[in-house]
């Protein structure tokens, strides 16, 4: 049975959402601001009945006392975070309804699961937000931001909903704060090479709209991840291995804090020493120290000419060795990027493009630059991949083939996807390491998860040491899941003993803390926490992301 993901339904939803069709039900305590005859209970039996079957191990409970909290936490001691209890939610609720207008808070039910769930996402749990916020300005998220602070409401920043490792998903409740409504571009400075703009605008649209100025951004990860969203999760994509990854494209961040105070990290040109690099320190947070409402993002120069090739390989351990070789050679190839059998299957299945694709292991190289740039670094390649028994190269014929070729790389999780039947999720996950590792993790984590007898697949950045893995299962049968859930662990844990990291791009969220923790150390896990504390006392911005709460 075909399922569009939760992503791609959220995009067809924004605009249901902003003509209001998600009506937002009032609470008792908004009472006091409304007509009696405008009067409606909050907690419906139809609400009630959601929540409790998505409780799972983490219990909501609605007691006689309105003081009780509506959120049994497993905390040790008083200096862990206090939550809103239920009658301090609905307070919440009512105040910001009243100063932003009834359709800026939805507590709708099928808007709370979809920003709560996401079928992108290898991990889901059983925790719905309690509403869903939709500012339309940094004035309106500080607004929200002190409101949320005065009732110790959680707060989770909520953008293109593609991420994969349940980094919007709401564990201990309280507000998700869609960002949709703030989807503008705000000023382009051609002359200086930037352009400021709000966290909900779409990567490929942005470049759409300023391709007149013959300028582009080039961080490219997947078709639907929108820019707060990738600075969120300092995400890279297949153009990293010539750019590099967001955190060097992004000149300064505006962030409503904890408290609602609003902060600009830095002005705008690209290189200060003007203090402590606070627009780094929010990149890559997940939204855990602050909520990012207008980024000022580096634009580059569209290169003169364009090529796009793609090449065949016998085994996957022949196609990694070979772009390590192309990497230590030092040719600059704007992407490489590789697919197993499997994923080039999945291409072919998908129709994405008009050709018939040999199901083998395939590289995908992007070439950028000057004409005669670009004419050398393919024969450089060349005579490296034939080296390691390539086949033939065959090249995009125009430049609606390339981009047609190009999306069937940037549509393959999404292609994954659409082939699932009933009851089939699809965990998909990401690992880097050193180049010179790169041929024996891939050759190892291939066989290991072929040995699964399940449909899964490698593909990757390959030219960067990152790539990722794609698994099929049945999610129904136990024995399957955990049998995935050992086969990502062993490729994970393999990540580290090779001293690489266990996410390259796709953020640590609720799915690998404890990896992180392998990774790095409870020494360095210490000092986040510190800053975490500092910047936010109470652990309200998307709190169990990246690390659970002090001891």
């Amino acid at each position: 049975m075909f399922r569009f993901p939760t992503g791609r339904l959220r995009q067809l939803a924004s605009p249901l959402l902003k003509r209001g069709v998600f009506r937002a039900q009032t609470s008792s305590a908004e009472q006091a601001f409304k007509p009696r005859h405008l009067q409606q209970p909050f907690w419906t039996s139809g609400r009630v009945l959601l929540f409790s079957a998505f409780t799972g191990s983490t219990t909501y409970y609605y007691g006689t006392n309105e003081n009780t909290p509506w959120l049994q936490l497993p905390w040790k001691n008083s200096s862990q975070p206090h939550y809103a209890s239920k009658n301090e939610m609905e307070k919440a609720i009512a105040e910001l309804r009243y100063g932003l207008g009834e359709d800026a808070i939805s507590t709708d039910d099928e808007d709370l699961h979809m920003h709560g769930y996401s079928e992108w996402s290898s991990i889901n749990i059983d925790q719905l937000p309690v509403a869903v916020a939709y500012p339309k300005s940094t004035e309106e998220v500080s607004q929200i931001a002190k409101v949320c602070h005065k009732y110790r409401v959680p707060m989770i920043p909520y953008s293109g909903g593609s991420s994969l490792e349940a980094n919007f998903s709401a564990p201990y409740g309280g507000m998700s704060i869609d960002f949709s409504f703030m989807d503008q571009i705000i000023s382009l400075h051609a002359d200086d090479m930037d352009v400021v703009v709000q966290p909900s605008v779409p990567w490929m649209s942005l470049n759409e709209q300023i391709k007149g100025s013959g300028l582009f951004f080039p961080v490219d990860p997947g078709p639907s991840a929108r820019i707060g969203g990738m600075v969120g999760t300092s995400c890279s994509g297949t153009n990293a291995v010539r750019y590099g990854t967001m955190k060097d494209w992004v000149v300064n961040l505006t962030v409503v804090l904890a408290d609602g105070t609003i902060i600009k990290t830095r002005r705008r040109p690209r290189k200060s020493s003007a203090g402590y690099n606070l627009t780094n320190l929010f990149i890559g947070s997940e939204g855990t120290l602050g909520l990012v409402t207008e980024i000022t993002l580096k634009l580059t120069v569209i290169p003169q000419d364009t090529s796009v090739a793609v090449v065949t390989f016998p085994t996957i351990r022949d196609a990694a060795a070979a772009a390590s070789k192309v990497m230590r050679a030092g040719i600059p190839v704007a992407a490489m990027e590789i697919m197993d059998e499997v994923q080039m299957a999945v291409i072919n299945k998908a129709g994405s493009t008009a050709k018939k694709w040999k199901e083998v292991p395939t590289m995908f190289f992007k070439f950028s630059g000057t004409r005669a740039g670009v004419q050398e670094n393919v024969k450089l390649v060349k005579t490296i991949a034939k080296a390691h028994k390539s086949g033939d190269f065959q090249f995009a014929i125009d430049a609606e083939e390339q981009k047609t070729l190009w999306s069937a790389r940037k549509e393959s999780l999404w292609s994954m996807l659409a082939l699932r039947e009933d009851g089939h999720e699809v965990w998909s996950t990401d690992v880097a390491v050193p180049l010179s590792r790169l041929p024996d993790i891939i050759e190892i984590s291939k066989k290991e998860m072929d040995d699964l007898g399940l449909f899964a697949s490698v593909l990757g950045h390959i030219g960067d040491g990152n790539f990722h893995e794609s698994i099929m299962y049945n999610s129904k049968d136990p024995k399957e899941r955990a049998a995935v859930e050992r086969c990502i662990k062993d490729m994970v844990d393999r990540a580290l003993e090779m001293e690489g990291t266990c996410t390259g791009e796709h953020g640590v969220g609720l799915g690998k803390k404890d990896s992180l923790l392998k990774e790095l150390g409870i020494d360095t896990i210490n000092v986040m926490k510190s800053i975490k504390g500092a910047l936010d006392p109470h652990w309200l911005m998307n709190p169990g992301k990246i690390m659970d709460f002090p001891a």
